[in-house]
């Protein structure tokens, strides 16, 4: 359906013409719509036979229902099987059109009312992906300023051509990327990075669009095109890792592709049989019974049921799970990666340590700092004036961008700032254990004399360290990805259990690594902002955390974790293999079925009417056990994986 429907060479837009006001809604989807449309039909039908209607109205709905079914996946399976694919939109056509041979079109069309359903789910999930992916290009302003010929001119972003000198004000946002020719500043690059604690920009630093100018006025040389700058790249590897989770994930059409072959092969030779023994009619029935007692009713039904309710009990839970594809293939997981900032920490840094030298106390040195910090927005600002209740009355402040602020108290000069700016000292080894604890360090000066040092760190959720016990303990190999330094991140690593770290990461980093991973084993991915969405898209799996992440990874994940616990991330892994097990008990009895009904309806001893009744027994019994993935506890214990349970599906 996906290779009909999803146009993936579409250009992605930026500013306004990205937006997109109406929201995708479940009843707008086409095939949705259809599917409905054939139901209602088919009630109708069954209700003139129950009250002894006339047969031809009755007929009459089942072929208009056959119909409006059929048209959400037989021209797509068409299509595939021109390119020489084969699904179980094959198989469905094929059993479909084998039961209106033999005069059966209400079990035809009911078989196609349930396959176009699923259909339907997978175009609205992916309607809303595209969506989504639209609104990281908003990131990018609707304007910018530039300076040509001596005069600032405002140009929209798709103007922009490389050797462009950009203004960028403090407060805006910039329009494509960049180097950094003039001016010094703080720049917010949280939607690329994932980290809340500004970047220190000044001349020759390369900047990108999408990041917030903090308090200098900066003159940027433009170096790339709205097309092709880090947004816009961010989109490009989205979609086309998208495009790449198809039809072909899905358990039923692998199966399916290895079934149908067989199948066709098999009544070939059945009729071929008739016209040798000269009985061509007859065996060219039974060829078409053995193609119904072949259709993959059950097949088609025990992944659904399943996943309907295995997604209905995960939501008790607060995970938002997107179909059954996705729960499949985090069944097999075997590797997590996941971000840091705002996924193994809170997001919200702390002071965490204070050093003075001799002579001044440690809530001196914080009661200036709060003194000089008093009406900053500065991340590092909120940290330290939620660390003290006093604050100094510092007078005279001033911003030196890029660097810190300055002012007076008591008459004495003062500074806040990073080491670099300040030189700390005989506080350079505490700053230094500041840093390898993963702290930013912040130095305060009184008249030329560094008096304190404060470490203000984004510290790691208290459950994290025993998530990442329970993970290793099941057998799952963990990783960190994060935009922050090394020594930060190897720090919070130590501290979280994790042994394998990569830091410095840009968004097309990110996926760049989850393809490494990949290659070793399956792996899925957990985010929460922009600069994950790529990784979130390449990875076999990709998990959202929190239902205060962008739209962007929401949508571009296959499962959110809407609560701020990741408590719930074992949860969902250890519900995600009991489902994926209950599937394959489900597939395993429907392929049992067909290996069994395939000889007796070749040998006559079941006609029509009792293979399709034993298809519909069989259905109960896989939508009995399907239902049992509905059960879910909100106390899971991961348990240890089983190596069986974590290797790759053939």
């Amino acid at each position: 359906m996906s290779d009909a429907c999803c146009n993936h060479d579409e250009e992605p837009r930026s500013g306004a013409a990205a937006a997109d006001p109406e929201p995708v809604k479940f009843g707008h989807v086409t095939e949705v719509r259809a599917a409905a449309a054939a139901g209602v039909l088919l009630l109708a039908a069954w209700i003139i036979s129950l009250a002894d209607g006339q047969p031809w109205v009755a007929l009459s709905l089942e072929i208009v229902a056959l119909l409006l079914a059929a048209w959400t996946f037989v021209p797509s399976t068409l299509k595939r099987l021109a390119k020489g694919k084969i699904g179980v939109g094959t198989l469905m056509t094929l059993a479909a059109a084998g039961a209106v041979a033999l005069g059966q079109v209400e079990e035809a069309a009911m078989l196609a009312f349930l396959y176009a359903i699923s259909e339907g789910l997978e175009e609205y999930s992916l309607a809303k992906t595209r969506r989504g992916l639209r609104a990281l290009l908003d990131l990018v302003p609707a304007e910018a300023t530039v300076l040509r010929d001596g005069y600032e001119t405002t140009l929209a972003p798709a103007e922009l051509v490389p050797g462009d000198l950009m203004i960028v004000r403090p407060g805006e946002r910039l329009a494509t990327d960049g180097l950094i020719t003039r001016g010094r500043s703080s720049l917010d690059m949280s939607a690329l990075t994932g980290e809340s604690v500004p970047v220190e920009a000044g001349l020759g630093t390369e900047v990108y669009a999408g990041s917030i100018n903090g308090t200098g006025p900066l003159e940027v040389e433009v170096t790339s095109t709205a097309e092709n700058n880090s947004l816009a790249r961010i989109v490009h590897i989205v979609e086309a890792e998208q495009s790449r989770k198809g039809p072909g994930q899905r358990l039923a059409d692998a199966i399916a592709g290895k079934l149908v072959p067989g199948i066709l092969v098999a009544a070939a030779l059945i009729t071929a049989f008739g016209f040798l023994v000269g009985e061509p009619l007859l065996w060219f029935e039974r060829a078409l019974v053995v193609l119904v007692a072949a259709s993959p009713c059950a097949l088609a039904i025990s992944v659904p049921v399943t996943v309907v309710a295995s997604v209905g009990a995960a939501s008790r839970i607060g995970v938002l799970i997107k179909g059954g594809g996705a729960l499949e293939t985090l069944g097999k997981i075997r590797t997590i990666a996941l971000d840091k900032t705002g996924t193994l920490t809170r997001n919200r840094p702390a002071v965490v340590d204070v050093a003075s030298v001799d002579g001044v106390t440690r809530e001196h040195v914080l009661a200036l700092a709060a003194g000089l910090e008093a009406r900053s927005e500065h991340p590092l600002a909120r940290a330290i004036l939620a660390a003290t209740g006093e604050r100094t009355a510092v007078t005279d402040v001033d911003s030196v961008p890029g660097a810190g602020l300055e002012g007076r108290f008591d008459g004495k000069r003062l500074r806040l700032g990073r080491p670099g700016w300040i030189d700390p000292g005989i506080l350079a080894a505490d700053v230094e254990r500041m840093q390898h604890d993963g702290a930013t360090a912040v130095l305060i000066e009184e008249e030329g004399r560094v008096i304190g040092a404060v470490a203000v760190r984004d510290e790691l959720r208290p459950e994290a360290r025993e998530v990442i016990a329970r993970l290793t303990k099941a057998g799952y190999t963990t990783a960190m990805l994060t935009g922050d330094n090394t020594i930060t991140a190897t720090a919070l690593a130590k501290a979280a259990g994790i042994s394998e770290v990569h830091a410095d990461l840009r968004p097309e980093d990110k996926a760049e690594i989850i393809r490494m991973l990949k290659s070793r084993m399956p792996t899925a991915m957990v985010g929460d902002g922009v600069n994950d969405a790529p990784a979130l898209a390449t990875a076999d799996t990709g998990i959202a955390m929190g239902v205060m992440g962008t739209d962007v990874a929401i949508e571009t994940a296959d499962i959110a974790l809407m609560g701020e616990d990741l408590n719930h991330l074992p949860q969902v892994l250890d519900h995600a293999r009991r489902t994926r097990g209950i599937m394959l008990q489900n597939v395993g009895m429907s392929l049992l079925l067909i290996a069994v009904l395939i000889p007796l309806a070749l040998f006559g001893v079941l006609g029509l009417a009792a293979v399709v009744l034993v298809h519909e027994l069989a259905e109960i019994v896989v939508i009995a056990n399907g239902v049992r993935a509905g059960r879910i506890s909100r106390k899971t214990v991961l348990a240890p994986a089983k190596t069986r349970a974590l290797e790759p599906a053939a």
